[in-house]
């Protein structure tokens, strides 16, 4: 290498370096300090937390403006984080949350941004999700099932991938949203599933994790969303589940919380994205340890699908019309897998409460950066799956050791299929199963 280009570094290994020192600092502190400073720093800062969660459902500052298009996305992002909190909004809230809920869905289905605004996978996403969180017999019959149903057809796309909107892009993250809906509302079937595993197939790049679309780079919230409906299509044996595995453990970076990308900064949005995938990864254990034993991945030849049921107890589509698509979700959720976590789980919260976490209240990216309601979100998310990761099921308690700090910080916890609380998820299944 070049003496005077070794000595001139990239702007990424200076923000890298940067990043670094400042997770040091922190880290540094708390090895120093006395035990009981250090389950103070260690606590998660509930009322704080949902001092500034309650105070953004109710007032918005004008800088919120530049997210006009996205305002079920803030109602999701806060209630999810308030009912992993293991609180609930008031009655006047509620009423609030979903009559505006209503009024962001399109008369031909799906939710828009806003009031008025063109209906959108992901707003469309956020608003169920967040109507699932409320949980009441009102927000669930809110939803417009039959025209919903008709707006995900008209999103279909024949390469097997769904567009975001009307004439919108074709990605990953559009399959997912769609998916994720039709799984949970009990109208997922067979003309929604077709070609979708084909197209998901498609973005599994050489490293092992998924691109937004074929011939990108392999991102983490991507990897999430192809590997969540694989499971929800029930089509996740026609991954190469072992690459990656392989893949994800390797985004956990050295400050112990995940990065998105390859040669990417830690972010602790991807403690949900990536510590999902490898929440859901656990869980499918049995499946992956019979990928590698086969002769076929031994050689280094592709994986392909076979015809015996994957371990979540869900079999290959391509032989069978009548897979009960609205309990894979629930049966998933119910499986065993691997005993105990394949991530560095105690290391991850700490980055979380240590790195993540604003003492005003709400979490962050990293050190340095301004705390707000997406990664609140998904901080708070992964923190909940780091605290279950442990566990035979993801609703029985954890033991006191797979908690880090006081056992007062335990959440509720979050199905890793579609991010609502598991309690909640239970309600709507049972909704939607019976109307």
């Amino acid at each position: 290498m070049d003496p005077a280009k070794a000595s001139c570094p990239t702007v990424t290994q200076r923000d890298q370096w940067m990043v670094e020192s400042q997770v040091y600092d922190l880290y540094h502190l708390f090895a120093s300090i006395p035990p009981n400073a250090q389950s103070v720093m260690l606590e998660l800062l509930r009322d704080r937390h949902m001092e500034f969660l309650t105070k953004g459902l109710t007032h918005l500052g004008s800088s919120f403006r530049v997210l006009d298009a996205i305002r079920p996305w803030l109602c999701y992002w806060i209630i999810h984080s308030i009912a992993l909190l293991g609180e609930s909004v008031d009655d006047e809230m509620e009423t609030n949350a979903i009559d505006f809920l209503n009024r962001c869905q399109d008369p031909n289905g799906g939710y828009g941004g806003g009031p008025g605004q063109m209906p959108h996978l992901a707003t469309t996403y956020a608003a169920v999700n967040a109507l699932i969180t409320l949980g009441s017999e009102k927000s669930l019959a809110s939803i417009n099932r039959g025209k919903l149903s008709n707006f995900l057809r008209r999103m279909k796309h024949p390469s097997g991938g769904f567009r975001m909107h009307d004439e919108g892009e074709i990605d990953v993250r559009a399959c997912y949203t769609a998916i994720s809906v039709a799984s949970v509302l009990n109208i997922l079937d067979d003309d929604l599933i077709q070609n979708v595993g084909d197209y998901i197939v498609s973005c599994q790049t050489y490293e092992g994790g998924i691109a937004g679309e074929p011939g990108s780079e392999a991102h983490g919230g991507y990897t999430y969303c192809g590997l969540a409906t694989m499971i929800l299509i029930d089509k996740v044996n026609r991954l190469d589940l072992p690459r990656l595995l392989e893949w994800v453990v390797f985004k956990q970076g050295k400050e112990c919380g995940f990065q998105g990308r390859t040669n990417k900064l830690v972010d602790g949005c991807y403690s949900f994205w990536q510590g999902g995938v490898v929440a859901l990864l656990q869980k499918l254990s049995s499946l992956i340890i019979k990928q590698m034993a086969s002769p076929d991945y031994e050689e280094g030849l592709a994986v392909t699908p076979h015809d015996e049921a994957c371990h979540s107890g869900q079999g290959d589509l391509n032989r069978s019309s009548s897979v009960d698509y609205h309990n894979i979700g629930y049966r998933f959720i119910k499986e065993c897998g691997a005993q105990e976590p394949l991530f560095y789980s105690i290391g991850l919260q700490q980055y979380i409460l240590l790195c993540s976490q604003e003492q005003e209240g709400g979490l962050r990216d990293k050190p340095g950066k301004r705390r707000d309601f997406y990664h609140t979100c998904y901080c708070l998310s992964g923190l909940s799956l780091c605290q279950y990761s442990w566990s035979k099921y993801p609703d029985s308690p954890p033991l006191p050791n797979a908690v880090l700090g006081p056992y007062s910080n335990l959440l509720k916890p979050t199905h890793p299929l579609f991010n609502v609380v598991i309690e909640r998820y239970y309600e709507a299944h049972e909704f939607f199963t019976k109307s």
